[in-house]
Formats: structure tokens, sequence, C-alpha cells
């Protein structure tokens, strides 16, 4: 894909809407939603098993860079084509789909999320977003242009944890918010050093596919495929774009935050090879009608996260779950775990019972018991609903956006050590100009 054709997606005429066959068809006959998977290894396995798991699911098309897994996937879909290329997919299954699902690794996300979209294909994308914020931005933009169900894999989003949370402070359990600390001690970061030599490509790897757009370099054994591509800067968006989506979409969504104004990352030095082993990310946001007149939010990752602070303390000397998110409000604190442990009110240093009925009378929630195996597969399951015609998404590409632009400011960060960077929204451009490179990446044509 060349630069100058990735590009131009996000300028797409306004006047120009289509309308996905998914939604043209809402109210009417059609009762099956044809997909088409690009990514089915890993991750991607995992998406496809829980769509195929609605009974409304036909899948058409199977794509992977790697011919173990499209073997593998391929012998369980006879029905479907399988492919290498995703292009090619697109091109050839374009009027015999209606939905796309994207499982690639970061890098991937964007190009191939926006060729569905120009077809005007529902798309699911896993998260983070995209690998760079010009191309998130370009993602919202055609979805909204041209009216496309979308949803960003946050599956947790639909968990009744996650639900019952944001119910939690937008009722004021805690009043005004003034600070979230968030954390993992997931190492997706590397500091050692730059990998030399080559090793020979294997056999069932089709190389320059799995590199799509990034700059072309010798494949090392153990280094990017398959598994370890999170930890490095061209592929990935390290320990904070994994894990902190997840960890940050509870709180962001309760608080109705938008985009920080200033966020500053203390970690090693980049090395311009791989995301560093720890980071303490701290951002700064415009207040919102949950928060104080400006939220603050400390982000802890690596070995050793989160740092031992007093506004961590459990009562009777508990252990913090090993991730999760503390809110700190004006009348006590709200933990949420992450993930399949419900929220715990913490006032005045003691735990407090939460009377969930006063919040919830009705259980609109639903079901209080977790049950991953049931609940795991329902934010795929919106998604098809919504293409169908019968729910609607909650994590569709124009939240999807803002939080992932949040997450990737927080790793430009990590460029700058201990600098305090300006974010202006309505530019999309730092005060500090030599951060404004790192907002697109080059575009290899493959």
């Amino acid at each position: 894909m060349k630069k100058r054709d990735f590009l131009k997606t996000s300028a797409i005429a306004a006047s120009s809407v289509f309308l996905p066959q998914s939604l043209m068809s809402q109210g009417s006959a059609q009762k099956k939603l044809r997909t088409a998977h690009i990514g089915i290894g890993g991750m991607g396995y995992q998406d496809l098993k829980a769509l195929i798991s609605h009974k409304s699911v036909q899948v058409v098309g199977l794509c992977d860079v790697d011919a173990i897994a499209l073997d593998k996937v391929g012998g369980e879909f006879p029905n479907a084509k399988t492919f290498k290329d995703y292009r090619v997919m697109l091109n050839e299954l374009s009027d015999q789909i209606d939905a796309v699902i994207v499982s690639t690794p970061d890098h991937t996300h964007a190009p191939a999320a926006l060729m569905a979209m120009e077809k005007n294909k529902a798309v699911y994308c896993q998260k983070p977003l995209a690998h760079h914020v010009t191309e998130v931005r370009a993602m919202r933009k055609m979805a909204e242009e041209k009216n496309l169900i979308t949803q960003m894999g946050i599956q947790v989003h639909s968990f009744y944890d996650y639900k019952l949370a944001t119910l939690l402070i937008q009722s004021g359990i805690i009043g005004k918010v003034s600070r979230v600390r968030a954390w993992s001690p997931k190492n997706w970061g590397y500091d050692g050093p730059y990998p030399k030599g080559t090793d020979a490509i294997p056999s069932n790897l089709d190389w320059n596919l799995w590199l799509g757009t990034a700059e072309e370099r010798p494949f090392k054994e153990k280094i990017y495929h398959p598994g370890n591509w999170r930890k490095l800067v061209d592929f990935g968006c390290g320990t904070l774009g994994d894990m902190g989506v997840h960890i940050f979409d509870t709180p962001y969504n309760a608080l109705a935050l938008d985009v920080p104004k200033t966020v500053k990352n203390k970690c090693r030095k980049p090395n311009g090879f791989g995301y560093p082993e720890n980071n303490i990310v701290t951002y700064t946001f415009p207040g919102t009608p949950y928060t104080t007149d400006q939220l603050e939010w400390i982000w802890y990752d690596g070995k050793g996260a989160p740092l031992s602070h007093k506004e961590l303390r459990l009562p009777n000397q508990d252990k913090l779950p090993l991730q999760g998110a503390m809110f700190i409000g004006e009348k006590g604190r709200l933990l949420l775990p992450h993930f399949m442990e419900p929220p715990r009110l913490i006032v005045n240093g003691k735990y407090s019972d939460i009377d969930i009925k006063k919040y919830d009378p009705k259980g609109k929630l639903g079901l209080t018991v977790n049950d991953y195996e049931r609940d795991a597969p329902k934010h795929y399951h919106q998604f098809v609903d919504t293409c169908l015609g019968t729910d609607k998404v909650s994590a569709p590409f124009s939240y999807a956006a803002r939080l992932t632009e949040t997450i990737l400011l927080g790793v430009i960060a990590g460029r700058f050590p201990n600098k305090t960077l300006h974010w202006d929204s309505q530019k999309a451009e730092f005060k500090e100009a030599a951060a404004n490179a790192f907002l697109s990446g080059k575009n290899r044509d493959f």
C-alpha cells in the first residue's frame, strides 16, 4: 500500500455517504452476517470462535500470513475461502461479505480496517485501534462519514463488573473523582540490544506480508513472529497499548473523558527498537461532570508495578489485585480489579458494602455472578446483532479512537522521558514539535 493511498483514506468527502449491506438490511429478512477474518492465529482464533458462537454468523473468508494457522483453521471451515494477503481477499470477496474482523499485529490494524471500510464493510478491530494517532483519526473519520458499524475488541467492556463500576461512579458513590491510578505488572517492553544477523524465514511464513507497511528488515527467530511484536516500536504499543486499553477503558468511559491536555512518561531513554520495560505515565485531563476541575491519571507498568502509594493501600493490609484501577474521589475510593472481580468501595480506610439495588433497582445490568465462558462472547455478539439491526455497539470507533489516542500519546511520551508534552486536540499536534514526528509512521509499499 503506497503512503499516498493510505493517507487519502482520511479525506473521504463527507458528501459521499454509503451504507453497508448490514445497515441497509436493518429490519429486513437478512438472517446471516457474512464475515471475513484477517489474522486467525492466537487472538484471531479466539475472536473467530467467539463470533461463530453466534448462530447468525457465516464465515466466508479466512486470511493469515502463516500457512500453519491458515491450514489449521481453514480445515475447520471448509466452505470458507483462504488467503494469505488481506488485500486479495477483500477485493475478491467484496460482494460476498458484510463484516471484516481484524486481529493482526497492531501495525496492520489501520491498513486492513481502512481498506475494508473503503469497501463499506462493518469492521470489528482488535485493540488498540491502531498503531499511530493519524491512523486512529482516519479510521474514526471514515467510519463516521460512511455511517459504518464498528467495534473495538475490548471484550471486558461488556462484562457486568465494568458496567457496574461505570454506574457507581456516574451515580456519585465516591463524589467527584480527582485522580485515577491504574497498573499492570506485565512487561511488553524490551531493554536489550538491537538483534544482529538474520535467520532463515520459516517456510510457513510470508515475511513480506507480515511486515506489511512496516520498514523492511531481516527475519530473526523469537523476535517478531509469533508473539513478541508487542514489545517493538514498529509493530506494537507496549504494555500500555496492550493491557492499558483494557484497564483504562472503564475509568475512561465512566468519567466521560476526552483526550488529555498533558502527558509525561517516566522511563528509560528510548533505544529506537523496543519499548521501555517499566513506565510511569502521568496524564492530565480537563474536567467532566464526574471529575474535579482537572483529573490526574497515573499509569504504572512492568515488573513491580504499581509503586507503593497511600492511595493504593487497602484495608486489613490486603494485597492489591495483580492488575486494576483505583478511583480517588471526594467521598472515598473505588477499586476495580482486572478482571472478573467486583468493584470494592473504600470509605475512611474501611471497606463499605455496596447496595447494588440502590443503583440498579430494575436489574438492568444483568446477571451478577461472573462466568467467563458465558460472558466472553457478549461483546462480539453485540457487534453481530448491531449489524443485523437488533442491538447497538458500545465501543464504536467514535469511542475507541479517543481511548486509543489517549493510550498512544502516553506511548509517544516514552520517546521523551520525564518531559511533559502538551497536546492540542483541535490541531492534532503537540506543542513540542519534536514529538509530532511520532504521530504517524512511514508506510512501505509492499
